[in-house]
Order: structure tokens, then C-alpha cells, then sequence
């Protein structure tokens, strides 16, 4: 029987912005060590990333403060997070791509495992051209987005949902992010999860391949 590979995009398939700050500085202008939120790679100093991790505030609402106050930076007035990446990294996505998930994605296909993203915001922060820009995107079997869906992690239903189109058992579905509560969710409906460690994405990946059965 198939399996199926199940993974979120920021910070699994591609590098979180805290990791790719001094790119930013350089493609916005900004001076070296000028933005310092480091979210989990950092969260003693990131009061505004331990709000959202005790869910007082959205992980989408995170994002939009830290779009605002880059903006204001370079003197724009952005409202979206978006217009920051874009801005930020719109030119080469393919430089923020997680190599180790070049790796496993390319076992999983020889392996004859499905392959999904399930994210919460793929478009409405990489704006909709970022997806046209990767070329491995097209070999995905199939992309869930809440950005039209509209049902975020960890609503069972977008699991469920997901899941009904692989047409496999939540069992046989091996479901990688970054956020707890995304896990938790997953968990819930019966899928197999790695809880993706962004200090080690070859280890979070090695998992992964193990769960699917992969070399």
C-alpha cells in the first residue's frame, strides 16, 4: 500500500525567516543585526513568539506585527505578509529551500509515496507567484492551502479533508511541522507526524523517511 509524505511549507520545506535575516538586511537595505526577533531560535528575547506559542496571539498575527515594523524600516506601509517576502526573498526563492527536503522529496517519489503540502498560509504570505517560481511544486500530488480553504491547522477538518483526497488511511499519512499544536491536531486524527526540529532538518527528515519506509 502507499504511503503519503504530508508537510507544511514555512520552516519545513523552506528556511523561516529568523534564519535568514542577514539575506533580508542585504536585499532590504538594512544594516547588519538591525532585526533581531528570533522566534524559537531565540524566544527568551521574542516576547511577541511566546505570545503566539501560548496562543494569545495567531501565528498569522505574529507575522503581520513583524511585516508591519520591517515596512516601517524601509519606510513602507505594508499590510500583508506578503508584500515582506516578497520584498525580502521574491527574487530567488529557491534559495530558502530546505536541501534535506530536496532529498526526501525526491525518495518519496521513487518510493511511490504521495506527496502533499497542508499549510495554513502558502499564498497569502508568499504572495501567489512565490509557488510558480519552485520548480518542484508541479510534482506535488496535491496542495491544501488555507489561504482559500480557509480551515487553519489544527481544525480536524483540514486534516480530514486532506486526507479523504490522498484516499489513504490517516494511518499511512506522515504529517511534518514545525508547530506543536499543528502535531497535536494531526495526531488527533490518526496520522503519523514528526514534529519538525528547524535546529536539525536532517534528523526531522531521517524520521520521516523511516515512518515511510524509505532508504
Amino acid at each position: 500500500m502507499p504511503k503519503a509524505l504530508v508537510l507544511d511549507f514555512g520552516g519545513v520545506i523552506s528556511k523561516s525567516p529568523f534564519e535568514t535575516h542577514a539575506d533580508t538586511e542585504v536585499a532590504l537595505g538594512l544594516n547588519p543585526g538591525t532585526l533581531t526577533w528570533r522566534g524559537p531560535f531565540d524566544p527568551e528575547s521574542d516576547a511577541l513568539w511566546q505570545s503566539m506559542q501560548n496562543d494569545e496571539i495567531t501565528e498569522r498575527e505574529y507575522w503581520l506585527t513583524r511585516s508591519k515594523e520591517v515596512g516601517e524600516l524601509v519606510g513602507k506601509r505594508w499590510t500583508r505578509m506578503s508584500e515582506f517576502l516578497v520584498a525580502a526573498r521574491g527574487e530567488a526563492p529557491s534559495k530558502i529551500i530546505r536541501p534535506e527536503f530536496l532529498q526526501i522529496f525526491a525518495k518519496a517519489k521513487a518510493g511511490l509515496c504521495k506527496t502533499a503540502i497542508l499549510s495554513n498560509e502558502l499564498d497569502l504570505f508568499y504572495g501567489p507567484d512565490f509557488r510558480h517560481k519552485l520548480d518542484f511544486i508541479p510534482d506535488f500530488d496535491l496542495i491544501h492551502d488555507a489561504t482559500y480553504t480557509e480551515t487553519l491547522k489544527p481544525d480536524a477538518k483540514a486534516y480530514e479533508n486532506l486526507i479523504a483526497e490522498l484516499a489513504l488511511p490517516a494511518s499511512d499519512c506522515v504529517f511534518v511541522d514545525d508547530q506543536k499544536r499543528n502535531i497535536e491536531g494531526a495526531e488527533r486524527v490518526g496520522m503519523q507526524t514528526v514534529h519538525f526540529d528547524v535546529f536539525n532538518p536532517q534528523t526531522s527528515y531521517r524520521q520521516a523517511a523511516v515512518l515511510l519506509g524509505l532508504k
